[in-house]
Order: C-alpha cells, then structure tokens, then sequence
C-alpha cells in the first residue's frame, strides 16, 4: 500500500468513526469515478459489511449499460449490488426530480441504523455553495451539503467532503479503476455542469485553493447554522406550552412570547418551526407573516405557504396541512352494532358509555343550530361555541350528534358532549395534519 493511499484511507476512516457500529453501509454506486473510488477503498481498508445501491433513472439510453457495468465491478470486488428502478416526475427542474426520485428510494431501502456513503467531494461542495449563493440563499442553503443528516431510519453520510476530485482521480489511476463518464455531465444546459465546466475552471485558474476555501466557507455556514438552531430551540422553549385543546393534534405556538422577539429572531424561530412541516418562502414573501402577526384581534388572519396554513387563533399560532384544508359536508347514521364511525377526511367519533336510546346521527354546523341544555334552556350554538373559544378552523368540522332532528352533544366540548344527559360522552379522535389518527 502507497503512502498517499494510507493516507487517504485514514482520513476516509476517521470521517466514517462515529457509524463504526452501523449493522450495514449502503453505498451510492453510480459507476462513476466518485463512487467507484469510495467503494474500492471500502472494500479494501473496512471491516464494516458494505453493499451497493445503483439507482437505474432510465433518462438516457446510455444509462441502460451501467446496472452491467456496476454489477462486473462489485462482481470483482466481493460486493453485493442491489439495482433499484426509479420513475422521475416530469417537472420544472429534471435534475430536482432525479434526486428526489434516487432520494425516496435510498430512504425506503434503509433499515434503523444502517447507513447510506454518498461519494460527493470538495469540489461538488464548493459548486453547492456557489450554486446556491447565486439563487440568494441564507445561512442554512450556503451551509451546502451537511457530512451527515437522518434519511429514513437510517443516516445518510458523505465521507468525502474533506477530499479533491483530484485526488480521487490520483487513486483512480494507481489502482487502474475504471468508471463510467455520464454524458449528461458535459452538458452545459444544467446549471451544475454550467458551473462546473465553465466558472470553477476559471475560479481555480485564478485562485488555486478556491474549492478548499469554499468548503470551508461552507463548513463555517454550518456552524453559525446550528448557532441559529440553538438560539431558535431557545426561543421556542418559550413560546411552548400545552394546547387548551389536547384532543387538537396540530403544531402550535403561544404568541405573545414570539412577537415580544425582535424580526430577525421571529423569523429565525419560524424557520426552524416550520422546516419540517413546509418549504419556507423566500424573502419577498415574509410579508405573509407581518401580516398575520399585526392584525387586529377581530381579524381571521391566514398565512398560505406551500405545504399548508398558519393561523392566529386564541393568542397562538396553529399549523393546519393535509386534511385540515378540505372542507367536510354531509350527515352520516350512526348504525346501532358500530362502536365507532370513520367520518370521510375528518378523524372518527365514538361514544364513551352507553349509547343514547335512539336513531343516531352525526353532522357538520349549517348555521343556526339549537342545543337544549340542563338548566340552561334553548341556546344558540355558535353562542355556546364563543363561550368554550373553539377555534375557528374546528368550527365547520367539528363533529355534531343528533337523535333524529334534536342536537345533543357537540364532540369533546366539556357541558356539551352529552354527559350531562346521561352516562356517557361523545368524543371525537381528530385527523392529524398528515390525515391520520390523533
């Protein structure tokens, strides 16, 4: 073994440390010279059991060759090749809808801790950063590609960031490794080859060290990202509390806390809540949120982003997505022998206790609804709905219950859910924002 090949073991090695324990290592094998290198390197420096994973898009004819050229390569090496077909979305970016498409897979095929190597280097990095500071992005985007992150059950890890193209090729060469050159990567159209074969040249010709400099620019992103994180994990802390309605499964925030932060830490504590729920937008469009957040308490105010709603109720701040966004209409008889009734897009009802001596029904507000109650006489729905401050969004799918034309019991309201007529309770399991049970 050379030195330099010691070497660059070593450091793929203390990269790869903390997944030592990892049952299996998938790899990323494209049959390029990224990935070929970082499985040859494995194959031969690693005691952890490896397997390949080729993502078979199907985009070009060319491409219907290397499942063979992939498998003669692990053939030679001892290691097992899994060939997955994947079907790309047509769409506005094919490269956005490729990645997404290998992505899905990788995440369906990963165990709990088993671990996907990605064989992106320094110099994809430097171009992730320059791609994205082109198209205005903040800390988060310019922090570029993360060493490792969750997929699935598993993790994803790129143990390369650290090393040059260049180097690669030098392995390459030593150990007569040979790979596949996609053709698609020549191609100037895509705006990463537009990068990659015309910019980084004449950014290196200038500036030799300029992929190191940039990656390591992005690793300082990164840091001041989590510095941003721990700040809005902080924030957060603050504006958490317990919902007054624990049978509403939704994500939401008290608001007095959030909007006695400055704007940059409103908008910091946002992000991050919402990350996982929605793509975030981008800067014109915060605009939504100073509004919701500054009208007047009469107001119904409503932020729209791209995976769902943000709505001001009651002094906090809800997230509705998924079925929360669709309306529901419609009466349903609640047959005799069923303990519980599936509502369509609204969760299921069921009756704690015995069940009223009647022909049961269950259905949605119309307007105008009277509920006679112990004590209380006739009164207005919406009355006693303002009494309890139901949330507006529940309001119109909030389950009601009905012995043939008389209402008796509104669902999970304490006074109005039927106890106080007998022995037993109407309760309502509400859907959750991915349409699921609470």
């Amino acid at each position: 073994m050379s030195k330099y090949e010691k070497t660059l073991a070593l450091r793929l090695l203390d990269t790869l440390a903390p997944w030592q324990s990892a049952p299996t290592w998938y790899i990323a094998f494209s049959g390029g010279l990224d990935s070929t290198v970082l499985l040859h390197l494995l194959k031969a420096h690693s005691t952890i059991p490896i397997k390949a994973v080729h993502i078979h898009h199907g985009l070009q004819t060319a491409a219907d060759a290397w499942p063979a050229h992939c498998q003669a390569v692990c053939d030679a090496l001892g290691v097992p090749l899994q060939v997955i077909h994947v079907q790309v979305q047509p769409g506005a970016s094919l490269e956005r809808a490729a990645r997404e498409a290998r992505y899905g897979a990788f995440q369906s095929l990963l165990a709990a801790g088993e671990v996907l190597l990605t064989a992106q280097h320094r110099d994809d990095q430097a171009e992730t950063l320059l791609f994205r500071l082109l198209r205005g992005a903040g800390v988060r985007g310019l922090a570029a590609m993360p060493v490792h992150r969750p997929l699935g059950q598993g993790s994803l890890v790129r143990p390369l960031l650290d090393i040059s193209r260049a180097e690669l090729l030098v392995y390459a060469k030593q150990h007569q490794l040979s790979w596949i050159e996609d053709p698609s990567n020549a191609d100037a159209h895509y705006a990463r080859n537009y990068l990659r074969h015309q910019v980084m040249p004449a950014l290196n010709a200038r500036w030799p060290q300029g992929s190191a400099s940039m990656a390591r620019a992005a690793a300082h992103f990164s840091e001041a990202q989590e510095l941003l994180d721990e700040l809005a994990e902080q924030d957060l802390a603050r504006a958490r509390s317990e919902s007054p309605w624990p049978w509403l499964p939704l994500p939401s925030l008290v608001m007095q806390p959030l909007v006695d932060l400055s704007d940059r830490r409103q908008r910091n504590l946002l992000r991050h809540w919402l990350r996982p729920l929605t793509q975030m937008p981008d800067s014109e469009h915060w605009t939504g949120w100073q509004n919701l957040r500054d009208a007047g308490h009469e107001g119904r105010p409503v932020w729209r982003l791209a995976g769902g709603e943000l709505h001001r109720v009651g002094g906090r701040l809800w997230w509705l997505s998924g079925a929360w966004l669709r309306p529901v209409a419609g009466s349903l008889e609640w047959p005799d022998q069923q303990p519980a009734l599936m509502l369509p897009g609204n969760g299921q009802v069921l009756i704690d206790g015995a069940r009223p001596a009647a022909v049961l029904q269950v259905r949605y507000r119309q307007g105008g609804e009277v509920m006679q109650l112990p004590n209380r006489g006739h009164r207005d729905l919406k009355r006693l709905l303002n009494e309890q401050g139901v949330p507006l969004f529940v309001r119109d799918r909030l389950p009601l219950l009905y012995a043939g034309e008389r209402l008796i019991a509104v669902a999970n309201l304490p006074g109005l859910d039927g106890r106080a007529l007998g022995e037993w309770n109407f309760h309502w399991q509400a859907p959750t924002n991915d349409q699921g049970l609470s």
